[in-house]
Parts: C-alpha cells; structure tokens; sequence
C-alpha cells in the first residue's frame, strides 16, 4: 500500500499510509493528513488515485506545492521515490512497502530540500522591518570575536572569490563560507535573489554550522521582501525579542537571538536579492561592526551578480542567435532553390522575413499530365511560431495536391489538416495558381489572400478571380469548401502573386506602398517576368526610402513567352 514517509520536519520517519482514493494534506483538524505547520495552509494539497496511478495536487496553498525541487501547477503523476515537499516538510513517496534499507538510506540533500521560503501571514500594529539602520539597545551580551588576520584574511578570499568568476551559484556559497569565518557565532546563512518573473524569490545559496543538521532552513518571505524594498540592511540584537519579527515564523521557530540582512542593490539602485546571517546564540550577539561587515560584503557580491546576470543574459542571446541562424537555414531549405523549368513560361520569385525566420511561404510542385502548381501563403504572425505553422502548411499541400484529384479539393482536405492540427489563434492565408500547358489556362483557389494581379498582353492589370470565388483562410472552419476559376492565359499574360509584407510596405510618414501603387507597378512595361519582379521591388524599395522592413515580403510571378 503506498504511503507518504516524514523525511524532514519535527516527526521525520513518521508514515502516513494513502489508504483511500484521495487524501487531503493540510493543517485543518479534518485533512486526511494533518501537518502541524504554521506556514501550510488549511487544505494544503491532495493525492488522488486514479487507474491505478498516484497523482498530487495544490489546491491553491500560500506558499505552494513542490515535487523532486520543482513547483507544481497542475495534477503531477507521483512515481516511487519522489520527494513531496510542503513548505517545512518533506516526504518520499512510495507505492509500496520499502526494506528497511530503503528507509535507512539517506539522499542527498539538494538545495531545494534544505531550504524553503515561507509567508509569515498578515501582520497587525508596527511595522516588522523598519527601511532604516538599527540595532536593539540594552541588550548587551557576550561578545564571540574572531582574529582580526582572520578576519581580514576570509574578506580578501571574498575578494578574490568574487572577482574570478561569474558562476554566481559557486560563487555565493564561498561567500557564506568566508562569512562564517567572519563570524564565527553564526549558526546559519543564505542568500536570496529575485527570480525572473514579478515576485518570485530564488533561494541562490545556504549554509549550516552543523553539516549534518537535518533541520529544513525556512526563509521569512516577510524579511527578505521588505530589506529588498527598503535597500537597508538590519540588524536585531535579539531577534526573538524584537517586535518587529513578532509575526515571523522562522525567527520564532528556530529561537534565533540575533540576525543579519542586508540587500544587494544593484549599480543603478534595483534590488536584485538578499544575505542574511543569524544565530541562535543569545550570548553572542552580532554588533554595528559585523552589519558594517556584512553590508560590504553584500556590495561587492551585488556587483559581481549583476555582471554575472548580465553575462547570463548575454550567453543566452547568443545561444538565441545560434538558434535563429540554424531556423534560418532550415527555412531557407524548405523554399524552392530555383525557379522550374517549363516550357514556354518564366518565372521570378523574390523571398525576405522581416526576422531572420518568417511565415510566408511559396513553392513550386509538378503535377500530373505537366501541369505545374504554384503556391503562396501568408502566416499569421511574423517570427518562430510563424515559421513552425509555415513548415507545417509546406509539408501538407505537398500531400494533399499528390492525392486530390481537384486542386480545390486538395485546399479542402489542406484546410481540414491544418484544423485539426490545433494551432489555435493561427490562420493562413492561402493562393494557388495551377498552370495546365496543355490547354493554355491558369486555374486559382483562393483562401482568403489577396487576389493575384494579372497583366495582359495588352498591358490590361486586373484582379484574377471573382470575390465570390475567394474563401476563408485556412484555419477557420474545418469543413469549408473552396471553389476555383479558370481563365486562359495566353502569349505576353503576367501573374503576380504577392504576400501584405509587399502591399502594406511603409515609408517613414507611415503611409502604405498600397494595392494601387502596386497595380500601377504591374502595369508597366517590361520584357519579362523577371524585369517585371525587379522593377516592383525597386520600386517598394524606393518608397520605403530606408525604412527598416516590418514584415515578411514574398513576391512571385509568372508569364508566358
């Protein structure tokens, strides 16, 4: 039978067998499981059976549910061995009866297992931290001092420690290690930092006096988030006395007699996290000079872990970088190398994102009895996610035009693809023009993109398909069904398909190169189709006037002879 074992807390090795098929942790009188903890909440959590599987879940605690060091959001399957963490205390899951050896056997203790930050509650009349320098008075104890060779010796291994690297980690763990040479009558240390999103603190660092001490570390929130909102270090004489840690948990629960915080404040004044050093020796107190100590300490460390966030920052934009560039490659792959060859036709093409990947897309497919397909689509968005929907649409008209006897119908069963494929708040845009050699004609389905613009021999510029025959883009409705139009297209006829990137190009007056412009540009006179492409580009280049791109531009044309 699976049970919960106590692995750290005031009752470690106690058992709480999961006899039923949920059982509610908390510290109400009524949980199935009760933990006497200040700090957890009255319906703390839940483990449920289902088909023969464990699953654990928060059911909306203060201070949250943790699993094997990581937070959880939704229902998480429990396998045997896991660690449960809530708040102070921590448990193994197992789904069966261990040996002894098994529950004798120590893990290691992680980071996430040794240390946990904790709300205080809500507090009543004076402030607990006041944002100002002080220390309790009439307190006076004995005082614990340390050689001051040693003392000046562990400052300069800070020093060095924190100048060689930038591994911040290490780093803040030699730094509690030196401090305790500082202060020898220090019973604990940690350091706290913010964590990336709003609120959250990232405990970065912790040390004990006692190596084998078993005792869960619990972090006031409270403390810690008014010294980082405050940027003044504190200094209590007698914590436990202190009226203004009176609503602390961690202060009461570990009878600490006298502590430390001081903020580490950034170079352009931001808090980035907190060190803190306490004892519970209430005849060695800590005085003025160790605060003045230890708030040096927090300067330099402050300064070297906002460089190593800095360089943090900069290693992953790299790594970013890295990553776009190879996406970049890849795409580039999946458009076509070339125009086609067939005979009596030219073709241009012209493909640019606005970042290095992007979701317009276009392709060139050889059907069956010589004719040839020519696609075009437009993503919505612009960027990776575009880019991720645009390899996808790439692979299915491929597919779908191989195994559809009508190029409507294979927009249809593209559609339906594209549907099920549940890329929410994605659609596509969609033109494909098939041109049949045989019989002289060009046949167009339209799903929702602009239609192509088409010049006759005659220098004639006019919109190819009628607006009843243009659908919804892809991605709207799963059982559309699209219609296509035929038209011949003779000696000297040009098509242009292009993607908004081309019409809605903007100049530095924030006005739009326009549907008309566009037309005007198609309607001039050029030999071929590949004059024809370059002399629209140049002349969206030439109204943009410098302006940097702000969408993906994809342009293709075609024309007989």
């Amino acid at each position: 039978m699976a049970f919960l074992q106590l692995i750290a807390g005031e009752n470690a090795g106690e058992r709480h067998t999961l006899a039923g098929e949920k059982a509610v942790l908390g510290r109400h009188p009524d949980c199935d499981i009760v933990l006497d903890s200040g700090a957890v909440s009255r319906q703390h959590a839940q483990i449920s059976l289902l088909n023969g599987e464990y699953f654990v879940q928060d059911l909306g605690s203060r201070n949250g549910t943790i699993v094997n060091g990581q937070v959880i959001q939704a229902p998480h399957r429990l396998e045997d061995g896991d660690r449960l963490k809530i708040c102070d205390l921590a448990f193994t899951f197992y789904r069966d009866q261990p040996t002894d050896r098994r529950l004798l056997t120590p893990s290691t203790a992680t980071l996430g297992d040794s240390a946990v930050l904790i709300d205080d509650g809500e507090h009543t009349g004076r402030s607990t931290i006041m944002s100002k320098l002080e220390v309790s008075t009439g307190l006076a104890g004995v005082r614990v001092s340390v050689n001051p060779e040693v003392k000046l010796r562990a400052m300069i291994e800070i020093t060095e420690n924190l100048r060689k690297s930038l591994a911040v980690d290490q780093v803040l763990s030699k730094v509690l290690d030196s401090l305790f040479k500082i202060f020898v009558q220090a019973d604990r240390g940690f350091v706290v930092v913010r964590g990336p999103n709003p609120g959250q603190l990232v405990i970065k660092a912790v040390k004990q006096r006692r190596a084998d001490s078993e005792d869960m570390i619990r972090i006031s929130r409270t403390i810690v988030n008014q010294v980082l909102e405050g940027k003044h270090a504190i200094l209590s004489a007698d914590a436990g006395a202190d009226a203004r840690f009176e609503m602390s948990q961690s202060i009461a629960d570990f009878r600490i007699r006298s502590m430390m915080c001081a903020p580490l404040v950034s170079s352009d004044g931001e808090s980035l996290g907190v060190i803190q050093i306490d004892t519970i020796d209430q005849r060695a107190r800590f005085q003025q000079e160790d605060l003045d100590v230890l708030a040096g300490v927090a300067n330099q460390a402050a300064f070297v872990l906002e460089n190593a966030q800095l360089h943090e920052q900069s290693l992953k934009q790299q790594a970013i970088q890295r990553d776009l560039e190879l996406a970049h490659k890849v795409q580039q792959g999946l458009l076509p190398s070339k125009p086609p060859k067939l005979p009596g036709y030219h073709f241009f093409d012209f493909y640019e994102p606005a970042n290095q990947v992007g979701g317009d897309f276009y392709d060139y497919i050889l059907l069956p009895g010589g004719r040839l397909a020519i696609v075009l689509a437009d993503v919505s968005g612009k960027g990776v996610s575009a880019a991720l929907v645009m390899a996808r649409i790439s692979s299915d008209v491929r597919y779908c035009l191989a195994s559809e006897p009508s190029v409507a119908e294979a927009v249809d069963r593209i559609n339906a693809s594209f549907c099920s494929a549940g890329w929410d708040d994605k659609f596509v845009t969609f033109l494909l023009a098939m041109i049949d050699p045989a019989h002289d004609e060009v046949t167009l389905v339209n799903a929702g993109h602009m239609s192509p613009l088409l010049r006759r021999g005659t220098g004639q510029v006019e919109p190819m398909g009628a607006e009843e025959d243009s659908g919804l883009p892809l991605g709207i409705d799963a059982d559309f069904q699209y219609r296509s139009s035929t038209i011949p297209f003779t000696h000297g006829d040009f098509l242009t398909l292009f993607t908004d990137g081309i019409s809605e190009a903007m100049n530095a007056d924030n006005k739009l190169y326009g549907l008309d412009r566009l037309r005007t540009a198609v309607g001039r006179q050029a030999a071929d189709v590949t004059a024809l492409g370059r002399l629209i580009l140049d002349d969206v280049k030439t109204f943009v006037s410098g302006r940097s791109q702000s969408d993906d531009m994809c342009l293709v044309c075609f024309g007989r002879e």
